[in-house]
């Protein structure tokens, strides 16, 4: 009886949040509960769970947490590049243009929801890169610029919001989406696989938080032996989890192309950083491997 009464206090805050077009962390969210007398919360992991149960519920209609207007307390990722975010603002509706081209050394922010945005851009692809350090090189060199295209650090397994903003991204201006990780299994069944069909914990969300467009340019088992990168075995957790996604994980039963990588890279007994390029030359990624790997698309991972 508690618990489906706390499950009613916690739509009704939604409904509240909704008409008066605010928003909430969990943490926000739990602190509220200490208001409803017998409903509330102990523990901030009881409220976590009647908010996912109610996602769950509202997934079938379409409806995500974040329009629910519950809001993670993880940040997104950061944005340089041939592209204007149309953010309207919450209380006046007024639309600032916000253009990635114009941030500096820096980067525009991925905000905690995005479903309020819109975008213009005439880039050909967009790029979603693991490390920092590489999106900082890209974004500091212009290779938006000289390729025409939209970056977007992922920062290690992508967030909701970035995986969000990517799949909007890409269904509402019909441009390709390739991911440039490290050559590991964590980079690939972790990372890469999270951004192509979503979380395995969260399966009924991969409408909204998946990009299944999404194709895996590199660095790949093959990049290793053609470009002679240095490499550091893989470790024990490497293995177990190379192997588990091969026998166990669906993306990868359902795709021999990638059967066939991680087995070599199981073969090879080796991983290899994006940083690794660095080795012919600290631009040498931009000037020599993406324009190579670019120039044919086809050959990428699915």
């Amino acid at each position: 009886m508690k618990s489906f009464a706390q499950t009613l206090r916690m739509m009704g805050l939604s409904k509240q949040l909704v008409e008066t077009n605010d928003f909430a962390t969990k943490r926000d969210a739990y602190y509220q509960s200490k208001n409803w007398d017998e409903a509330r919360f102990d523990e901030q992991t009881e409220s976590d769970a009647v908010m996912d149960d109610i996602e769950a519920m509202c997934s079938v209609r379409g409806v995500s947490r974040e329009q629910l207007r519950f809001i993670p307390d993880e940040h997104g990722g950061a944005v340089a590049g041939k592209l204007i975010v149309l953010d309207p603002d919450r209380e006046t509706g007024v639309v600032e243009r916000i253009d990635c081209t114009r941030f500096g050394s820096g980067a525009y922010s991925i905000p905690s929801t995005v479903e309020h945005l819109s975008f213009e851009t005439d880039a050909k692809f967009v790029l979603a890169i693991e490390t920092g350090g590489i999106f900082q090189r890209l974004q500091s060199h212009k290779f938006w610029q000289t390729s025409n295209c939209i970056l977007v650090s992922m920062a290690g397994v992508p967030t909701r919001s970035t995986r969000r903003f990517i799949r909007k991204l890409s269904d509402e201006c019909k441009i390709p989406v390739y991911a440039f990780v490290d050559c590991d299994p964590y980079g690939i069944s972790n990372i890469y696989r999270t951004l192509k069909v979503g979380s395995g914990n969260a399966a009924h969300l991969s409408q909204f938080f998946c990009v299944p467009q999404a194709r895996f340019l590199g660095v790949t088992p093959a990049d290793i032996r053609e470009y002679r990168l240095p490499t550091h075995p893989l470790l024990d957790v490497d293995i177990k989890r190379a192997r588990d996604a091969l026998k166990n994980d669906p993306f990868f039963k359902s795709h021999k192309p990638w059967q066939k990588a991680m087995a070599e890279l199981l073969e090879m007994g080796v991983r290899a950083e994006q940083q690794a390029l660095a080795k012919w030359g600290l631009n040498y990624v931009i000037e020599e491997y993406l324009p190579r790997k670019l120039a044919n698309p086809a050959q990428f991972l699915p």
